[in-house]
């Protein structure tokens, strides 16, 4: 290990302060996951954990929604105060993403860097297209299969500009700091070089994971090809000081409560734990459907 990585891995775990609690039952609509800091005050992983773990080096925090090699879409609740994650729903049921051969469910450590917004009002002029109304997606390709509410300090790699239903979805490729692998990575031809196919069925899992919903193919811009480190960088930048617009008090259907920023919308710890308290009890887990583990072939 070089001295230098040694030394954000050690920074990196110094900062990692965060804890995800459970309320309701996972496998039903009560699921939720709230996080506290190291002082155990509630706080919102979108707007409270900040973006950068360490800005210096250009390190940043992931949220861990989707651990690799699960099903259930959870997600960052945009729209509830202190955003904690909940299963994403469609015409009322829950929902789990498909397996598409050779695939089972999602083939990375899966979640999104807090403080970032894709602003729907935006047109990015790379894509043409407006922003989706979330937090900026991550895929964390690391060899240890994170845990659902993991705070991760992580290294951004690449990025790949999805269009979902004539969106513009970012989906970025980072690495843990503290992977074995980390060293060797700084770009996303490393990522070529030491992990080969990995990007290839990167584009292949998002293209065709909604199609056993009845959705047609994703589409990509940049003839679907990944762009280098810096490039992610920016974007995620860009994403940031839309979301900096949206906590400044932006028209948005999504709930900015938060716990530290000290704005129209920050709550007192009483008001925050009342939000916690307004959820349901933690419970076991439901079975999940059997049409979970169905293969598809697209």
């Amino acid at each position: 290990m070089s001295l230098r990585l040694g030394a954000v891995q050690l920074l990196c775990r110094r900062m990692a302060s965060f804890s995800a609690v459970q309320r309701g039952a996972e496998g039903t609509e009560s699921f939720r996951l709230f996080f506290r800091n190291e002082a155990g005050a509630l706080v919102s992983p979108f707007h409270d954990i900040p973006m950068f773990n360490n800005a210096e080096k250009q390190v940043f925090n992931m949220v861990c929604e989707v651990p690799r090699y699960s099903n259930a879409k959870m997600e960052m609740a945009t729209k509830e105060p202190l955003n904690p994650i909940k299963q994403d729903m469609k015409k009322g049921k829950l929902r789990y993403v498909a397996n598409v051969f050779p695939f089972h469910g999602y083939m990375w450590n899966y979640g999104a860097i807090p403080q970032t917004w894709e602003d729907p009002g935006h047109k990015d002029a790379r894509t043409e297209c407006n922003g989706d109304n979330d937090p900026i997606d991550v895929c964390e390709i690391g060899n240890r299969i994170g845990k659902r509410g993991d705070v991760i300090a992580v290294k951004l790699l690449g990025a790949l500009a999805m269009i979902d239903e004539g969106e513009t979805d970012w989906k970025l490729i980072a690495i843990d700091v503290n992977d074995p692998l980390a060293e060797k990575l700084n770009d996303i031809a490393d990522v070529q070089r030491e992990m080969p196919g990995l990007l290839d069925a990167t584009v292949r899992w998002f293209r065709v994971y909604k199609i056993p919903d009845g959705k047609p193919p994703n589409q990509f811009a940049f003839n679907d090809e990944f762009q280098p480190a810096a490039f992610a960088r920016d974007v995620v930048m860009e994403t940031h000081e839309q979301w900096k617009q949206l906590t400044g008090g932006k028209t948005s259907e999504l709930a900015i409560c938060n716990s530290t920023l000290g704005n129209a919308a920050s709550v007192d710890a009483d008001k925050a734990e009342a939000v916690f308290a307004k959820s349901a009890e933690p419970g076991p887990c439901a079975p999940f459907p059997a049409s979970v583990d169905a293969m598809h072939f697209c």
